[in-house]
This record gives structure tokens, sequence and C-alpha cells, in this order.
């Protein structure tokens, strides 16, 4: 008789995950997919008010979650919280920032803020879990949500467009490098996701009209739709995936 392969689990039960930028919009989201497929999710940001309203909301539903109150940007502040910390089995680094302006009119104060968040917080959050994973001996699989802006460019998004690329860059490094220690580097690229924080984007029917002519489905993105992704790129289904990105843009780079 045959023996078949067996479709590896999606369940992440007993793992432990850390996830930025969790308040709102797609951190949100990760951090309740997650949880749902049996994590249990430390949810970080700046805002420890809405932070406990998701984990109130998360434990009503029978999930495990705390929360951190954390600013990425402050590496300092990061390096101390996480000296004694357990080690995470999974990171999604999902705290971001934009500052869409023209490039003839980009400010050298809105340039440091974009970096300082999506570029040099994140590398140094990503580097900061690996080594607790490395010296706990474990796997695991660090995610950065990164963008469809990091593999093309936008009107008004030269800087959040760098930062984005930057991220991709440095994931393919950090992947080729703790392949051996079995931590696995991705990104997700989602295209505009409806959230708080792109409202005003599409409150502008210039660049409505644009998202909508680029993004084949026909739709924008909602958060549900990157939620199976995160769970995908954490689980074991996806444990022959590291240093490439996922693509969650209906199309758009398709061209």
């Amino acid at each position: 008789m045959i023996k078949l392969p067996k479709t590896p689990s999606l369940r992440l039960d007993g793992l432990c995950a850390l996830v930025t930028g969790a308040s709102s919009g797609i951190g949100l989201g990760c951090a309740v997919a997650l949880a749902e497929a049996g994590a249990h999710v430390v949810l970080a940001s700046r805002n420890i008010k809405a932070l406990n309203e998701v984990a109130e909301a998360l434990s009503l539903n029978g999930y495990s979650a705390e929360t951190l109150e954390l600013d990425i940007s402050d590496l300092s502040s990061v390096q101390a919280i996480f000296k004694n910390q357990k080690s995470f089995d999974i990171l999604v680094n999902s705290a971001g920032l934009g500052r869409h302006t023209p490039s003839l009119e980009t400010s050298a104060e809105d340039f440091d803020e974009v970096m300082d968040v999506n570029l040099r917080g994140a590398y140094f959050l990503t580097q900061t879990v690996a080594k607790g994973l490395i010296k706990a001996k474990k796997p695991g699989s660090l995610i950065n949500i990164s963008s469809q802006m990091g593999h093309v460019g936008g009107v008004d998004r030269a800087v959040y467009a760098a930062s984005k690329h930057a991220v991709e860059g440095f994931t393919k490094a950090m992947a080729i490098e703790w392949g051996s220690h079995q931590i696995r580097v991705n990104t997700i690229c989602p295209t505009f996701i409806r959230t708080p924080l792109t409202q005003s984007t599409f409150d502008n029917p210039d660049r409505k009209k644009w998202i909508e002519d680029k993004i084949k489905l026909g739709r924008v993105g909602e958060v549900e739709d990157v939620m199976g992704a995160v769970v995908f790129l954490a689980s074991d289904a996806s444990s022959m995936i590291t240093g490439t990105a996922l693509m969650i843009d209906g199309g758009w780079t398709a061209d």
C-alpha cells in the first residue's frame, strides 16, 4: 500500500510569538491569527491602552496573550527590555510608519523618523530575537511585514519604498546567515490594506483610482487577507521557506 505524505500542521500550540504594532491594523490581525492557531502572543506597541483592549478581547475569546509597551525605534530600551526575556519562537515585525510626500519635498526629519522605525527598529529587533533563539538553541520563524513598495515604487512614497526595499535586503541576508540555526526569516508584502492609517489615502479620489487600477483582483486589501499568510509562515507548513517575500498584492507587482 502506498504511504501517503502528511500535510504539515498549521497549528502553533506551545509556541510564543512577539507581534509589534499589535494595537491596530495589520499587526492586530496578525496577533489574532497567531493566537487562533494556538500561540501565546505578546502584543507590543507604544499604545499600551489599545494593547490592553486587544489582550482583553483575545482573552474573552479563549486565547492567550499579554502586553508589552515597546518603542522599537528606541534601541537602548529594546535591548534592556529583552536582555533577560525568554526566547520567542515567532516574531512578526509589524510596527511601521509612513510620511508620504513628493520626493522633492522630503524633509530630513521625516526621512529619519521613517527609517528609525521601518528599518533600524525592525533590523535590531529581528537581531535581538534571533540572538535569543540561538542562545536557547531553538528554531524560529521571523516575519517582517514589508510591502509591495519593497519591490516597486509609488507616487509620494520614495522614503517609504526605500525603507521597505531595505527590509527586503536585510531579510535575505539574515536568512542566509541564520539558516544553519534553523531560523527562518521572510517578509510579507501587502498591497494597500484598509486600516485606520490608510483611510486618508482611500479618501483621496486620485489615489483611490490609482490603487484600484493597479490591483488586478479589482478590490483593495483587507486585514483578513494577511492573517492566513502569517500563520503559514509561522508554522511548520512553511518549514522550507526562508529568505523570500510573500506577495499579498492582488497582482500589483505582476506587471
